[in-house]
């Protein structure tokens, strides 16, 4: 047992190579290998190309912005904590709780998701036996040791990135001429990209995937909350901003390129994986298995790091009062296993509603989630805005800051701009109504509980704490 100091205190246990794997396979998931090909079907070869681009350049401006608060305020809050002490607190209690229940959500459909992919490989066994496995495995590994989901999460997250390097190499063989298509057709070249015409849907069809694609990025924000267990915030943090965003561009952009190249876009995602099409034109044998086993990698990993995210979040929380202070207890490991607990329970009931509730409570849970990301977003670029002007107001010279987002205030009054454009498409688009409307309400909602619950704490003479830096 540690003692009562140490035991309010998170290990630092976290090394740069975590971090950066960490933040590179955040936002390598099943939105690249499943959802691109829709995105390809729909919005063209370049309009899908195009969408990916500005998506990135998105999520470089909200990286930058979370690398100076978090080598700022390395702390396991992350942006919760930043928006507390930034932009008040009924903004961090409303991001801790929606970016809580988002993670938590989605936490609860990568259980069933790998279910549904080891039955592949294993036909007679009911579904829920895999999904309480890997209930399981990932339970076990975020309750050990913060170093244990470090290191999960470390090969997770390889095994993805290799299977993408290999792809693009096998790809631009096939687009060249290098490696044959199995049906003796021609090297495609140039002619699935630009054969019809660049954006065959229209330019509009651009801003209709724009959301999908974001969505598919987003998740990149993990590396500020994993900040409080890093060893060297002030020097991994840098290195994980500069090296992930370009590196995860060029393994999306070329990833997409290839697709489009290869694949008609007439036919993308239509029936299964673009990745799998490939393969399968290639006629690389065991071609399904190898990418269902990628894909299995790829939703566990989301699985660990939402599980972790989302408990180091409301174990943030309940340090500042606004969760339980029940939860803010860690064990001798120095994980926060009660909230780790919360977390996961959650996650099952919410997957019990797409159950027994799948037109009613489940659809609010995942309008809430599809639009927790943008607006966690904004909440960081606003936090980091808020944050530079009192620092300067204060005195300081940006030259004393050990890592600052460049163009300021340019930079993240774009990103704010950016992701608010995105409501737009959520309101034009009648499929994605629905998380504009429950996504708004929720948050509505989350204002209004902090300022009830602030009322009877103030009559109580309790006051909720503020993050300092």
């Amino acid at each position: 047992m540690t003692d009562t100091k140490e035991k309010i205190t998170l290990t630092r246990a976290l090394k740069s190579r975590h971090i950066f794997m960490l933040s590179l396979g955040g936002v390598i998931g099943t939105g690249l290998f499943m959802g691109s090909g829709v995105t390809i079907n729909q919005g063209g070869p370049f309009g899908a190309i195009l969408a990916y681009l500005v998506a990135g350049l998105l999520m470089y401006l909200v990286m930058v912005c979370l690398g100076e608060l978090s080598v700022q305020m390395p702390v396991s809050g992350s942006f919760q904590a930043h928006a507390t002490r930034y932009i008040g607190p009924a903004t961090g209690f409303m991001i801790g709780w929606v970016y809580w229940m988002s993670w938590a959500t989605t936490v609860g459909l990568e259980f069933t998701a790998a279910g549904m992919l080891m039955e592949r490989w294993f036909p007679g066994v009911p579904i829920w036996y895999w999904s309480a496995f890997f209930v399981a495995v990932l339970f076990s590994l975020n309750a050990l040791a913060t170093r244990a989901f470090g290191e999960a999460e470390y090969w997770f997250s390889g095994i993805k990135v290799a299977a993408i390097l290999g792809f693009i190499v096998v790809g631009l063989m096939v687009i060249f001429g290098g490696i044959s298509l199995k049906s003796g057709a021609p090297a495609p070249l140039m002619s699935n990209l630009i054969g019809d015409s660049l954006f065959p849907n229209g330019f509009s069809a651009v801003f209709a995937v724009m959301m999908t694609v974001v969505y598919a990025f987003q998740g990149c924000e993990i590396m500020g909350v994993a900040a409080g267990e890093t060893d060297q915030p002030e020097k991994s943090i840098p290195q994980a901003v500069r090296n992930v965003v370009f590196r995860v561009l060029i393994f999306y952009v070329l990833a997409i390129v290839v697709l489009s190249a290869i694949v008609p876009w007439q036919q993308a995602g239509l029936m299964e994986s673009p990745f799998v099409q490939v393969f399968d034109m290639v006629g690389i044998p065991y071609a399904a298995d190898l990418m269902n086993f990628v894909i299995l990698t790829a939703i566990l990993s989301v699985g660990n790091s939402g599980l972790y995210a989302s408990t180091r979040i409301l174990w943030a929380m309940s340090k500042s009062g606004m969760a339980p202070k029940s939860l803010s207890t860690l064990s001798s490991r120095r994980v926060p296993l009660r909230a780790l607990s919360i977390t996961l329970l959650f996650a099952l009931v919410s997957l019990l509603t797409s159950f027994i509730a799948a037109d009613t409570l489940f659809m609010v849970l995942m309008a809430v989630s599809g639009m927790a990301g943008t607006v966690t977003w904004i909440v960081i670029a606003l936090a980091q805005y808020r944050f530079r002007r009192e620092f300067i107001q204060q005195g300081g010279k940006v030259s004393d800051l050990k890592y600052s987002a460049p163009w300021f205030p340019f930079l993240p009054l774009l990103c704010i701009a950016l992701c608010c454009s995105l409501f737009v498409f959520l309101a034009i688009d009648p499929t994605q109504r629905p998380s504009l409307y429950w996504g708004s309400g929720f948050i509505a909602i989350c204002y209004a509980a902090y300022f009830v619950i602030k009322s009877k704490r103030q009559g109580a003479g309790e006051v909720v704490s503020v993050p300092t830096v």
